[in-house]
């Protein structure tokens, strides 16, 4: 059994330990109930879990939150949209969050796999002061997706 200052009052029996709490006008709390035998401590139970809500809330606060922004092209994109692509997948990066990569492949361009990884390829390349790969250049049905992070 724990005191409320915190000193060790040793092995009690329940209601020795009941009643030291009721003397003090606190709630008698089961920290380790696993423990042999369980460790109990006196204290006031309701400030426990506000400060414990409180703790956790600015836990959430520092959190900060990944998201994954999708940017699509198509494989017979032009010289100033992959520059304009190129921007925003700049400032998703810059922002914190993972980018996704995905080209559509429509009819037959599905045959010109390669064109659409070159433009995979040199768009991580031209971010890859920033960035890094988190998943290579893959076709998954009709679209070809890569993944990039921002680095640490």
């Amino acid at each position: 059994m724990i005191g409320v200052d915190g000193s060790q009052l040793g092995i009690k029996p329940l209601r020795e330990a009941l009643h030291l709490a009721q003397e003090a006008n606190l709630d008698l709390v089961n920290i380790a109930p696993q423990a042999k035998p369980p460790v109990c401590r006196i204290m006031d139970y309701g400030k426990f879990r506000y400060e414990q809500s409180k703790r956790e809330k600015e836990a959430r606060k520092n959190q900060k939150i990944v998201q994954v922004k999708e940017v699509r092209l198509s494989p017979t994109i032009e010289e100033n949209d992959v520059k304009t692509k190129l921007n925003h997948v700049r400032k998703f990066l810059q922002g914190g969050n993972k980018v996704k990569l995905s080209i559509r492949f429509r009819g037959r361009e599905i045959t010109h796999q390669d064109i659409g990884r070159r433009i995979l390829d040199r768009l991580a390349d031209e971010v890859k002061d920033i960035s890094d790969i988190e998943r290579q250049p893959k076709l998954e049905g009709r679209q070809m997706i890569m993944i990039l992070t921002p680095k640490q």
